[in-house]
């Protein structure tokens, strides 16, 4: 009994890659308020036709790097369908230094080519990035202009970022992380995915999952776009 319910819910996650909105209904489907939940404010977008995709999570945070590869190959695959970005979350003033060097890097446009790389340094690669020097210290070394980079991240823009990031926790109900938002209306984690799946019983095997609940979520709004 236990490898059959084995066998339905891979049956039912590998389903949900290829649901849409007009299968909503369909128990193939994830279910809102279980795989997904709908914000109570549904929050504007601007991305057009695309759908829009938003990641909140933080350098710091062991689950966000371990979803990191499943999630940067995830957004490739998607390709034109979806406008990503992310969202660096505050957390306290010993690990602010993090969040700003993160916001420096989007201004410098180099925050997704150095996401894995940044993520690698704090996990195992022997930096706490709790002091602005040891930013400063780390960029220059992996090939950032020194005083470039202190510009941007002393600059009113990234300020600007911060104070935002605030603002979009609340606006967004974000209360832990990593947590992903489709279409500025649903939310989906791999914590909501093992939750509603006690049969996903890794970490991997719910963030795997969680992209195919993502799929469904930006195939519901695309088609709800058109």
């Amino acid at each position: 009994m236990h490898m059959l319910k084995k066998i339905l819910s891979a049956t039912v996650f590998a389903a949900v890659a290829i649901a849409s909105a007009g299968v909503a209904a369909s128990p193939a489907a994830p279910k809102e308020g279980a795989e997904y939940k709908a914000l109570p404010t549904p929050q504007p977008t601007d991305s057009g036709k695309k759908v829009e995709v938003i990641e909140f999570f933080a350098y710091w945070c062991p689950h966000c790097h371990t979803f990191d590869p499943t999630l940067s190959a995830w957004v490739k695959k998607q390709g034109d369908n979806i406008v990503f970005r992310r969202v660096h979350v505050p957390y306290n003033e010993r690990l602010a230094p993090q969040q700003k060097l993160y916001y420096t890097l989007e201004s410098l446009g180099l925050a997704e080519q150095l996401q894995p790389k940044v993520l690698a340094a704090v996990h195992g690669g022997g930096q706490n990035f709790t002091r602005d020097e040891e930013v400063f210290d780390w960029v220059a070394k992996n090939g950032i202009d020194r005083q470039k980079f202190i510009d941007a991240y002393r600059s009113f823009g990234v300020a600007g970022k911060v104070r935002r990031s605030s603002a979009m926790m609340e606006n967004y109900k974000v209360e832990y992380w990593p947590l992903i938002i489709v279409d500025g209306r649903w939310q989906a984690s791999p914590s909501l995915t093992g939750e509603a799946n006690k049969d996903l019983n890794t970490e991997a095997a719910q963030q795997q999952a969680t992209t195919q609940v993502l799929d469904f979520l930006v195939a519901k709004a695309k088609a709800e776009k058109k």
